[in-house]
């Protein structure tokens, strides 16, 4: 028997309990049965007594089924949320290191770029052989072409990622909408934030990535300049002057 029914009963009880007592009440004084002094008033006392005992029963009840439904909506609110994104979040994120540290010939590291542009980019050689600077030349050009190619390959983990991105958004929606307390709430939202963390991880890598081989392809285009003056100035001074009406 439920808690509910026992309360209904408990009710009906009190009525009955209090519609006797007044038809005692309305009685004559007193009554003897086979030498039972019989007092109705002392009955009526008697039974009032027990219909505020009722009572004081039912307000009890009522106070614990109170107490019992807090007890339950704070378990609700302490319940975990059953989906969670985190360890995909973790293996894409790790994925886009990967792919950054697979930087080639000149990786993200601030000493070995200073020593790369000192050697190769801002102090060029002008008084090397030609075949050093041509040598040095098709060096910077790889530079050029690698740092394209890696970024086109962090590009490329980044789309990769958007479907799961995609995939998180839709388990951890429908998650808040069915969670069934605060915590489940808070842990949904707490999901979706990590989720845009990491889409800002792959922007910036995207970003990081793309500047890199533009700040090297214009850094070659800019070392290609200085050097071409120079080999354009050797060209002119190995050639014979000109000298007009010199075949007379």
């Amino acid at each position: 028997m439920t808690v509910s029914r026992h309360l209904r009963v408990l009710a009906a009880s009190t009525a009955l309990v209090a519609a006797g007592a007044a038809a005692v009440i309305s009685a004559p004084a007193q009554a003897q049965f086979g030498g039972i002094v019989y007092d109705p008033s002392n009955y009526a006392q008697n039974v009032l007594t027990a219909a505020r005992t009722l009572e004081q029963i039912n307000n009890q009840i009522r106070m614990l089924q109170n107490q019992a439904a807090s007890l339950i909506n704070q378990a609700k609110n302490l319940e975990r949320l059953p989906t969670s994104i985190l360890q995909p979040l973790q293996d894409q994120i790790r994925q886009t290191q990967r792919l950054l540290s697979q930087a080639q010939r000149i990786a993200y590291d601030v000493r070995e770029i200073e020593t790369a542009f000192a050697s190769q980019y801002r102090n060029v050689p002008l008084n090397a052989s030609q075949e050093a600077m041509v040598a040095g030349a098709e060096a910077r050009w790889q530079n050029s072409i690698v740092g394209f190619e890696d970024a086109l390959k962090v590009q490329a983990g980044a789309v990769a990622n958007i479907e799961g991105s995609r995939e998180a958004i839709g388990r951890l929606v429908g998650a808040s909408q069915s969670a069934t307390g605060a915590l489940q709430a808070a842990q949904a939202g707490n999901q979706l934030l990590a989720l845009q963390a990491r889409q800002l991880a792959d922007l910036t890598a995207t970003l990081a990535a793309s500047s890199r081989a533009q700040a090297l392809d214009a850094a070659g285009r800019a070392a290609a300049k200085r050097q071409a003056r120079e080999q354009l100035k050797r060209f002119l001074a190995d050639r014979p002057r000109y000298v007009p009406g010199g075949s007379d």
